[in-house]
């Protein structure tokens, strides 16, 4: 059974994974040539510790489709999902409640424990309005079908890079995406109980994705952040905050964009470097 590194009371638990698992340049290079595209899903699942899947954003799946994906992948496995786009692509974030409650309510809790961050992206031309904004937290349950949720803001305007941004999503508990790209705003100000960050820089001319160097580097930001502590270097918004117990964290890593075609070779070499051990094909 693939498993991701294992939690302690000293650590939280580490995970690494891509977007999708359906993509054309994957087959002869992550997937074995041959391998039968029905059952991607099984193969990555034993080779990575999450997947974030982002149809969900674009289109409502059925409670058919969750459960389906459920049994095809071991225990220890979890998916991050995308909320619909039409949650967050609107000019008034305080009226999404309906279609909040028809995302949520679309059967993504028949994934059960395999259900890990839902992920509320927001458009690049979406600026922060703390009223607005506060309204639209407000909207977002702590459960599903008795799942406890954890939210995570995806948010793409540099408005956002504030203090007041950091308070509220602070105040409801929600985590926000750390993005390594010179395309979107890039902080690492954590405001949620676990980390959940979007690696965007893997190049074609490297095997791996990234060079050794780099991978050591973020395998190492994986380790401090689990461990309740932060990397010095990643950028902020404000100032690392002093003193208090270090809290364990469960971290959330995905390889997505960049070479889109390494993503796959760059998480599994993250994944081994935290000591992950991928599982035994069905």
């Amino acid at each position: 059974m693939a498993r991701a590194n294992p939690a302690s009371k000293a650590t939280g638990r580490i995970r690494v994974g891509v977007g999708g698992w359906t993509y054309e340049p994957w087959r002869d290079n992550f997937f074995p040539k041959g391998w039968p595209q029905a059952r991607e899903l099984e193969y990555a699942s034993r080779r990575l510790s999450a997947i974030e899947i982002n149809g969900t954003y674009y289109s409502t799946q059925k409670p058919a489709t969750f459960a389906k994906w459920r049994d095809a992948t071991p225990d220890d496995f979890v998916f991050s999902l995308k909320a619909s786009r039409y949650t967050t692509n609107r000019r008034v974030l305080a009226e999404a409640g309906e279609s909040i409650e028809r995302f949520l309510g679309s059967g993504l809790a028949e994934l059960g424990a395999k259900l890990g961050p839902i992920v509320w992206q927001f458009a690049p031309t979406k600026r922060f309005e703390a009223e607005d904004f506060e309204a639209f937290l407000k909207l977002l349950p702590s459960k599903v079908g008795g799942l406890k949720l954890r939210h995570v803001l995806d948010v793409r305007h540099e408005s956002f890079m504030c203090a007041d941004y950091l308070q509220l999503a602070r105040k409801y508990k929600a985590a926000t995406v750390f993005t390594d790209s010179d395309e979107h705003p890039s902080f690492a100000d954590l405001t949620g109980g676990f980390v959940y960050a979007r690696l965007m820089r893997t190049e074609a001319d490297q095997k791996l994705g990234y060079a050794s160097k780099a991978l050591d580097g973020w395998a190492e930001c994986a380790r401090l952040w689990a461990a309740g502590r932060e990397p010095q270097a990643l950028p902020r918004v404000a100032e690392h905050a002093a003193g208090g117990a270090a809290e364990p964290r469960d971290v959330f890593v995905f390889m997505i964009n960049g070479a889109k075609e390494r993503a796959p070779a760059a998480a599994m070499a993250l994944l081994q470097r935290l000591g992950f051990e991928p599982g035994a094909l069905p």
